[in-house]
């Protein structure tokens, strides 16, 4: 680890020469010093003499983490791609197809603040190569369960969770270190364009080599794979660089991690970062939602309108929808995020608020073409398809900004934390539970009307209304963020640059005259 990462941020001693209180009025340091508004942004020949990496170097490391993510994202969707022969295979309901997505989320979502308190304290290099490692090998060996035992497969995608909690808490925190302002935002975008991407090619491989190889076991072969030559690049291409470093003035003290409590006490009372972690965490009940249950939902349409073949037991479903959708999923992820960045880019130059209006502007966009795009699945499957495409688009703007939103308004020395407990709060309440209840719901709607594939259809259809409704929710979350925004942004920029103390709960020390000195000592002292 570099030296940076363990030099002291904080000082408690109390008999310490710490000279005039940062933050007061006038004093260098303070809030109304400009030169701390505008805090130095270093050019290309800085970033390289600050993280030791060229900025070729700096690129190649994103492009292995974009790689990656892409990976992350194309497994995680391979199993939506066949969920019809899944259901078929292990003669299942919508409630367990649903649970299959519930447990593989729930397992990456406990996870996720280990790797986040392991990311801030370690080699975040190493620490990702061994949870990529364990997932191929579990994602291998689950494509080998025999019919009788479905609870196998569901112990296996819950055990896929160990490898991306290892990598979605640390990758983004990697990129922030290596990148500022600007050049930080364009590198995010790049490597959130891996989750749409990916996850429409999930869908694509999916189908694509089921059909190829007659047998659908073979879809959860590819990405292991894949996985090998990942562990490789990323022991051989990325180094770590000094966390912080970027961020600081040049005379600025280092960072040192705090404790883990602190770490979640600071994140508590950051209110842009709760408020932008709620908006958040409607995307992922959207998306999570509609990942899973849109090509079955497409399928069920079809066979009403009469244009597909029912899937009968013991055969292969049969069906484009995978496909069509994996492509609008791409297509749509590399709009959605390069519109997001992109215009949020040009707002903020005008608006400090730019980034939570966009992600609200899209959520709040989105909601009624996904509630028409259902509406309008008994009618007609192209409106359907073009509703989802713009509502997709505009709930892709999500992802980048919210992600940069994340890593301004923490300090670095907590920002794996932040993307753990991001994470926790966006699946715990998001698509941890939504694939399920979604699938819940339609089995009870299902039981209450007599046997059909209308029923199976209408049941599905009303069941997925609900992500209009959650998607406003979010909206509204997110423009409360644009309240708080511009003071916890500036807040974390003076705690970098050492230009402001992080008070804890029992530091009530105050600055008094002593020995011709100014002490910081407990105010029970100078009571007493």
């Amino acid at each position: 680890m570099s030296g940076s990462d363990t030099a002291p941020f904080l000082s408690q001693a109390d008999d310490t020469d710490d000279g005039p209180v940062p933050g007061t009025p006038g004093l260098p340091g303070s809030m109304g010093n400009s030169k701390s508004e505008d805090p130095e942004v270093p050019d290309r020949e800085g970033l390289q003499h600050i993280t030791g990496l060229s900025p070729g170097h700096s690129a190649l490391i994103v492009a292995v983490l974009c790689y990656i993510n892409l990976l992350n994202y194309m497994d995680r969707f391979t199993v939506a791609g066949v969920l019809p022969d899944i259901e078929q295979f292990f003669d299942i309901g919508d409630s367990s197809s649903g649970l299959i997505q519930t447990v593989f989320i729930s397992s990456y979502m406990v996870l996720a603040p280990v790797f986040g308190y392991l990311g801030d304290r370690y080699n975040r290099k190493y620490l990702m190569c061994g949870g990529i490692a364990f997932w191929s090998l579990v994602t291998l060996g689950s494509s080998f369960i025999p019919r009788e035992q479905f609870w196998l497969l569901l112990l296996t995608r819950g055990l896929v969770g160990v490898g991306e909690a290892s990598y979605s808490t640390i990758a983004p925190t990697l990129i922030a270190d290596l990148f500022v302002a600007d050049q930080r935002s364009r590198m995010l975008s790049v490597f959130y364009f891996a989750i749409p991407v990916g996850s429409g090619l999930g869908y694509i491989a999916g189908s694509k080599v089921k059909d190829m190889a007659g047998d659908w076991h073979w879809a959860l072969r590819v990405t292991p794979g894949l996985g090998v030559v990942a562990v490789l690049l990323l022991f051989l291409v990325v180094r770590e660089p000094p966390r912080g470093a970027v961020e600081r003035h040049s005379d600025s003290p280092p960072l040192n991690p705090t404790s883990w409590w602190a770490d979640l006490r600071a994140l508590a009372r950051n209110p842009s970062f709760i408020l932008s972690s709620l908006g958040f965490t409607a995307v992922a009940f959207v998306t999570g939602s509609l990942a899973l249950w849109a090509p079955a939902f497409l399928l069920r349409s079809r066979v009403v309108l009469g244009e597909t073949p029912p899937c009968l037991p013991g055969d292969s479903c049969s069906s484009s929808d995978s496909l069509i959708f994996g492509l609008i999923t791409c297509l749509t992820g590399v709009l959605g995020v390069g519109l997001g960045v992109e215009i949020s880019r040009r707002l903020r130059r005008s608006n400090p608020r730019a980034d939570p209006l966009v992600c609200a502007a899209g959520l709040l966009g989105s909601a009624p073409f996904l509630f028409l795009s259902l509406a309008c699945a008994r009618g007609s499957i192209v409106a359907t398809y073009i509703f989802i495409f713009i509502g997709e688009t505009l709930l892709s703007m999500n992802w980048a900004v919210v992600a940069d939103i994340l890593l301004y308004v923490v300090i670095p020395t907590r920002r794996s934390t932040a993307e753990a407990f991001q994470i926790v709060l966006s699946h715990l309440l998001g698509d941890a539970g939504s694939p399920y209840l979604v699938g819940l719901i339609s089995d009870r709607l299902r039981r209450s009307w007599p046997p059909s594939f209308l029923s199976e259809f209408r049941a599905l259809q009303f069941s997925l209304m609900l992500c209009a409704f959650v998607g406003a929710l979010g909206g509204a979350a997110f423009l409360g963020t644009a309240i708080f925004i511009e003071g916890d942004r500036r807040q974390a920029q003076l705690q970098v640059q050492g230009l402001l103390r992080e008070a804890g709960p029992t530091d009530d020390r105050i600055v008094v005259p002593r020995r011709g000195r100014s002490t910081r000592v407990p105010v029970s002292s100078v009571l007493i």
